[in-house]
């Protein structure tokens, strides 16, 4: 099979030997892929793959099955989407079968590759790890990515009134047509964020540039999800907000979760979100797909930070 691997900060399509199915497993062939920021660290060398995972790029695909192992209740031919820890660009996917979910009807297999990891992200860390109650408000940071539309959609679907900051007018517009109240632009004041909160949540790709500003707009009991680091490791906090206000600050990843946390996580997203895609209160948000042969031209898109949404790799236009 073909397969995306990272070769000295470069893309590389070329062949690959096809994963082994084992008990429990089964294979999807790969129609597209979600491309997240972890894959533009990982290309760079900088966020290699969990031991024992596959080099091979990519944390969500969509397809089809074609083939089940032992232990299974998928069928061949199903029209599914998975969470990998890597794989996922790649014609052909092997993943634990609790870790597919059906793509929901009405959703394209070229939508539906940049679901998984998202929404799953922003179902983790804001109702799951967080708590989040009705009626909490909600600070995204980063409100325009694929994991801040995600849960921008979320939020509303659940009664969070959420805010944002983001990169620009455009994007500010672009969160409050989803469903947010609204928000900064960076780089004009993020401190008119304290104008509409205390906030209950903050979800925090940025790490420590916004480290102070998230203290001082949180609430009393007020829990900070940190993500992602886009804006630096080390930070100088003041601990007497976090006493004070008896903060929780809590660092999340996912991909690194073993396999039985991820089917848990699998199996709430299938009871509590997936229905909401059906019933079109959830939408995916396709911001752009390229074909596997110009995956380069996707990465550096991504890396812009201009992107409102997901970008998506189409692997097989057969299945699109």
């Amino acid at each position: 099979m073909k397969a995306l691997q990272g070769v000295e900060g470069q893309v590389e399509w070329g062949e690959q030997l096809s994963p082994v199915l084992d008990v429990g497993q089964v294979r999807i062939k790969v129609a597209a892929a979600g491309l997240n920021r972890a894959d533009l660290l990982q290309r760079a060398g900088l966020y290699p793959p969990p031991p024992g995972v596959t080099q091979i790029l990519g944390m969500e695909c969509s397809g089809v099955i074609a083939e089940v192992g032992p232990g299974t209740s998928w069928q061949v031919g199903d029209r599914v989407c998975a969470l990998l820890a890597g794989g996922a660009m790649a014609e052909e996917a092997v993943v634990d079968a609790r870790h597919v979910l059906p793509v929901p009807e009405g959703i394209s297999l070229v939508e539906a590759a940049g679901i998984p990891e998202v929404y799953a992200t922003a179902w983790l860390n804001l109702f799951q790890l967080a708590g989040l109650k009705p009626g909490e408000k909600v600070l995204l940071h980063a409100g325009a990515s694929g994991v801040g539309s995600a849960a921008i959609q979320l939020c509303k679907a659940f009664g969070n009134p959420v805010w944002v900051s983001v990169g620009s007018a455009e994007r500010l517009a672009y969160c409050e047509a989803l469903g947010a109240q609204g928000g900064v632009i960076r780089g004009e004041s993020l401190e008119s964020l304290g104008d509409f909160g205390p906030f209950n949540v903050i979800l925090d790709p940025v790490g420590a540039n916004y480290a102070a500003l998230n203290l001082k707009v949180l609430a009393v009991d007020g829990r900070l999800v940190l993500i992602g680091l886009m804006g630096g490791r080390k930070a100088e906090l003041d601990l007497a907000l976090v006493l004070g206000k008896r903060i929780q600050i809590l660092g999340s990843t996912l991909r690194t979760r073993d396999d039985p946390f991820k089917a848990d996580l699998l199996s709430d997203l299938a009871q509590h979100v997936w229905p909401l895609f059906t019933e079109g209160r959830l939408k995916p948000q396709l911001a752009r797909s390229f074909a596997i042969t110009d995956a380069e031209a996707a990465f550096a898109e991504l890396a812009t930070n201009q992107v409102s949404g997901k970008v998506v790799l189409v692997i097989d236009e057969s299945l699109v």
